[in-house]
């Protein structure tokens, strides 16, 4: 292929995690010529409502994957964890691409530098995530949470103004677009706030039937990112698992990438009862076929861990309990 056309979003996050795929593809591909095809979502345009009140994340997902379908680009570029568990690609399309993962944790930023622990009762936190503040009212119930909608440079500018005494947003944008040094801010560690299933990975999703599509990306795939976000999926895929309920799935590798980790947890709406699993699986002597293979096992293992212990029903009752805020609101 001497062409490359990438559908992406426009904002400022999206068009610069596409044009880092375009420039590392470039230099893997000497005179690879990158095209951008910019599409607008629904998601995009409609911002004072939480993103689960207007469709959900899939939105994204769905308007980029669209062009891709129709033949208008070659391959879309997802921050991963926009792709639901619950949400299948769409007919002959495959996730054929990930990158080295970006850093998967959620950041606390905040004015003055204060962290989650020394924020004043009843401050104000911005989040558009159940999952994140599921969590974080686990931890501080006496803090206000209230969503916070529009891009990285809006949701900054919203703290900037003390609309928030706190936003909580990922330490990968952040990073990617060179903000998170200049900012105060507390890394979340796990034990606060689990990330969410893909999470700081990006997803490069084109037609599975088009071996030379596949062979200009495969020079850009990390083996260990694959397994973790292989993992990671699998788990959510068995939970089948929205952005309607709080979910969090996080895998690592540890022993030089020898041992295989995944934690996943299910939370009600207001932080009051949180469950978790966790599991581990060896991979030494394993092939890359085997390597995914078991770590697809290790995430739907977890997921029938929680499921055992009432995440259905935990996830029944989330929806319920967001439903019934939402009819109020209306």
């Amino acid at each position: 292929m001497k062409r490359l056309r990438i559908a992406t979003r426009q904002s400022n996050l999206a068009l610069t995690q596409t044009r880092w795929v375009g420039a590392q593809l470039q230099t893997l591909h000497p005179g690879l010529e990158v095209e951008e095809i910019h599409v607008v979502s629904k998601g995009d345009k409609v911002l004072d409502k939480p993103l689960y009140a207007v469709g959900g994340k899939g939105l994204f997902v769905t308007a980029v994957e669209e062009i891709v379908v129709r033949g208008d680009a070659d391959v879309a570029v997802h921050s991963l964890k926009d792709v639901p568990g619950d949400q299948e690609l769409a007919t002959g399309m495959d996730l054929l691409c990930f990158p080295e993962r970006e850093d998967p944790h959620d950041v606390l930023v905040t004015r003055d530098g204060s962290d989650l622990m020394s924020l004043e009762a009843g401050a104000k936190v911005g989040t558009t995530s159940l999952r994140r503040a599921s969590q974080l009212k686990a931890q501080r119930g006496d803090l206000a949470f209230g969503t916070l909608r529009g891009n990285v440079e809006t949701r900054l500018k919203r703290l900037e103004e003390g609309r928030f005494a706190a936003i909580v947003l990922a330490a990968a944008g952040l990073k990617r677009l060179g903000y998170l040094a200049d900012l105060k801010h507390q890394v979340l560690p796990p034990e606060h706030c689990l990330p969410a299933g893909g999470q700081g990975t990006l997803g490069l999703e084109g037609a599975a039937d088009r071996p030379e599509l596949r062979a200009l990306l495969a020079p850009l795939e990390h083996g260990p990112t694959r397994v973790v976000t292989e993992a990671e999926r699998a788990f959510l895929k068995r939970l089948q698992g929205s952005c309607r309920v709080p979910i969090a799935g996080h895998a690592r590798l540890f022993d030089g990438g020898e041992r295989l980790s995944l934690q996943g947890l299910v939370g009600d709406i207001d932080g009051e009862k949180l469950l978790s699993a966790s599991s581990d699986v060896f991979l030494k002597g394993r092939t890359r076929e085997e390597r995914i293979a078991e770590a697809v096992a290790l995430g739907r293992g977890v997921a029938d861990q929680l499921i055992e212990r009432g995440a259905r029903e935990m996830m029944r009752q989330a929806e319920a309990t967001l439903a019934r805020r939402q009819q109020l609101d209306n």
